[in-house]
């Protein structure tokens, strides 16, 4: 079974340039974003949508070795494309654009305008090796307007650019941007009229990821990568570079697609909670086969340190509490369960493993019960001997592995998991990659099914408080995330937390920890947030004390034939709805302010149908943990109330 079908595909010449020309403008097909590209004196781009102006000539460059010429504009053509897949938020996406091609020798730049917002891309053909040395991409705004920016807080080895990708947001003007840390992305910047452009890439292969930093001009950010690195250690978990080039990207060679850098623009803030782009811009599937890919859900041992309670063996890292996590799957139908750090070596995967944990034993039993078997590991134990190992637990019926501590995206750490990703795809193996940031593999290689980059819940073990209340304000992520880091790819935050405080009680504790906001809230991630390899944080004893909690959360899927944007507002609160096969999931999440919100279910097609709705309970403002389940006929529209922190799922059949 192939992942994507291209069907309709219209490539209709609208104008033929003259190769003379100086400045040319693509306009989207419904006419309302505009790109202008300039040749004169180097090249720029300026987006404009309706009467806004989104960004200002921006320039366009590469330092490269390979030989240039004067640029060349090509003819502006228009693709309308469907494209099909079974992993994604929806079954059928629709890729329509208009394109240019500017061609400068050996150099390329495709430009696209869709609907949705505006990317480029260079292209490279060279029969001989090449590098680049750098590249310039600017962001230049018309004014001193309000950014979002995920920094990097800390560093490995004190490098630059070695660090998790885990980031609360930084909310202040662009003339407040830093220089130093650098910013990974996606980021926001609040444009006039309540517009909104989101600054991604997506199609990073062989290739650095792109950081953001202060730009040259006022009110401008600009790109700044890590560079090529030559030599590396061992550090702890880490593989840490030692030695590093002078250029970003080296020994490069025939037909090279560089990453896309994306400009997506919302007129309103909940059109970004169902932006495409990062998704159609990836590279397309290289899976002929991907039937034996199950995406599911997954009960995990980490976060609630193995704690189980009325059992009569010794809970923790042994064969007897897995058996107990495959027997609560089993009950409930998850697909999968964790077995994370501590089951291997340090340094292999096939040598010198835990004595305590039998894993064969584990993958029989599960497969009796219908429950396959992940494991865990660093980045560096996967490359090590990764054809012999991968294809050891193919054979033994492993399911896959979370893959952790990658921790850079040099051109070097990014090759090493398009390897892992295409090594795994071929020994029928699921990849969860932590430590890293969605670049737009998931497309590529959907056995990639899950990518964290995302301050997640395992922030909840150590999160501190002052009298305040906690440091930071979890529920306010929670309602950024699904405009920002959830639109370049699926994200592991690992939600299902059963003991929920309000923001006067929350203490973070590693041994007994608890979420920011309320038991609904949690609920409603298991709709709101995209993973296809979804968690069940909590212990299986406190989900067995929370049974109908549990049911609730193990009834829905975790890909989705069709998403709605219901409503929303950046860092206040988001509603949407997602369709698998003829029932409607809705859900809101709310950051510490309780309102009230309206939604419109028209475009639904439910109005009449009997949901099932798990709401924040009346006292949720003072105990996070109550709820309200109750089955109701809906109407065109709903009022919803959201409790501080609060949140609210329907299941519409």
């Amino acid at each position: 079974m192939k992942t994507h079908r291209l069907s309709g595909i219209v490539c209709a010449c609208l104008m033929v340039l003259s190769i003379q020309a100086k400045e040319v403008s693509l306009q989207s097909p419904n006419g309302q974003l505009r790109i202008v590209v300039n040749t004169d004196n180097g090249l720029s781009w300026a987006v404009s949508h309706g009467q806004t102006e989104v960004l200002r000539p921006s320039a366009i460059a590469l330092s490269t070795t390979l030989k240039t010429q004067k640029a060349k504009v090509g003819r502006i053509t228009e693709v309308d494309n469907t494209v099909s897949s079974p992993f994604y938020r929806r079954a059928q996406t629709r890729d329509h654009y208009r394109q240019l091609i500017v061609k400068m020798g050996a150099l390329s730049v495709e430009f696209r305008a869709y609907d949705e917002g505006a990317a480029y891309r260079f292209t490279a053909d060279s029969k001989q090796t090449f590098c680049i040395d750098d590249e310039m991409a600017e962001f230049n705004f018309a004014g001193d307007y309000k950014a979002l920016l995920p920094y990097e807080r800390y560093r490995h080895d004190d490098q630059p650019f070695l660090y998790s990708f885990e980031s609360y947001y930084t909310e202040h003007s662009l003339s407040q941007v830093k220089d130093d840390p650098a910013a990974t992305q996606p980021a926001i910047v609040c444009l006039p009229e309540g517009k909104k452009a989101l600054i991604m890439e997506s199609g990073v292969e062989n290739y650095p990821g792109l950081w953001l930093t202060r730009g040259d001009k006022a009110n401008a950010l600009k790109a700044v990568f890590p560079k090529a690195v030559l030599d590396e250690k061992i550090v702890g978990r880490n593989l840490i570079p030692t030695r590093r080039d002078d250029a970003i990207a080296i020994n490069l060679m025939g037909h090279v697609d560089m990453p896309w850098r994306i400009v997506a623009v919302s007129a309103a803030d909940k059109q970004l909670l169902d932006c495409n782009l990062a998704w159609l811009l990836s590279p397309e599937c290289r899976i002929s086969d991907t039937s034996w890919i199950k995406p599911g859900k997954v009960a995990w041992d980490w976060w609630n340190n193995c704690n189980l309670k009325h059992v009569d063996f010794r809970s923790g890292m042994n064969t007897p509490t897995y058996k107990y996590y495959i027997d609560f799957a089993a009950k409930y139908g998850l697909e999968y369960i964790i077995i994370d750090e501590g089951w291997s070596h340090t340094e292999s995967l096939t040598e010198n493993l835990n004595p305590d944990i039998n894993v064969p034993e584990l993958v029989s039993y599960g497969r009796e019960r219908g429950v396959g078997l992940i494991l865990w590991s660093t980045g560096r134990n996967c490359l090590k001997d990764m054809e012999k190992s991968f294809e050891y637990y193919e054979k033994l019926g492993v399911k896959g592995f979370k893959v952790d501590f990658f921790d850079r995206d040099d051109q070097q750490c990014v090759n090493d998991t398009w390897k892992i990703a295409e090594c795994a795809a071929r020994h029928h193996l699921l990849l969860d990659f932590h430590g890293y940031r969605s670049l737009g593999m998931n497309r590529a290689y959907p056995n990639v099914l899950n990518q964290e980059g995302v301050m997640g819940m395992e922030n909840m073990k150590w999160e501190g408080r002052t009298k305040d209340g906690p440091v930071n304000d979890v529920p306010r992520y929670d309602v950024l995330i699904p405009y920002l880091r959830m639109q370049a790819g699926p994200m592991d935050y690992t939600p299902g937390a059963m003991l929920n405080a309000t923001k006067s009680n929350y203490i973070g504790n590693n041994a007994n920890p608890m979420s920011q906001g309320t038991r609904a809230h949690q609920v409603a991630m298991y709709v709101v947030f995209e993973a296809p390899l979804q968690m069940l944080s909590d212990s299986p004893s406190k989900y067995y004390d929370n049974a109908e909690t549990t049911a609730y959360i193990a009834q829905v899927p975790t890909v989705f034939d069709e998403t709605v944007a219901l409503g929303g507002e950046l860092g206040e609160y988001v509603a949407l709805a997602r369709r698998a096969g003829d029932t409607w999931y809705i859900a809101a999440m709310n950051n510490w302010t309780a309102r009230d919100i309206t939604l419109d279910l028209t475009p639904l097609g439910i109005s009449g149908k009997t949901a099932s709705i798990f709401a924040d309970g009346i006292n949720a403002d003072r105990d996070a943990t109550d709820y309200k389940l109750t089955r109701k006929s809906l109407d065109a529209s709903v009022t919803i109330h959201l409790a501080p922190g609060g949140g609210c799922t329907a299941v519409v059949k």
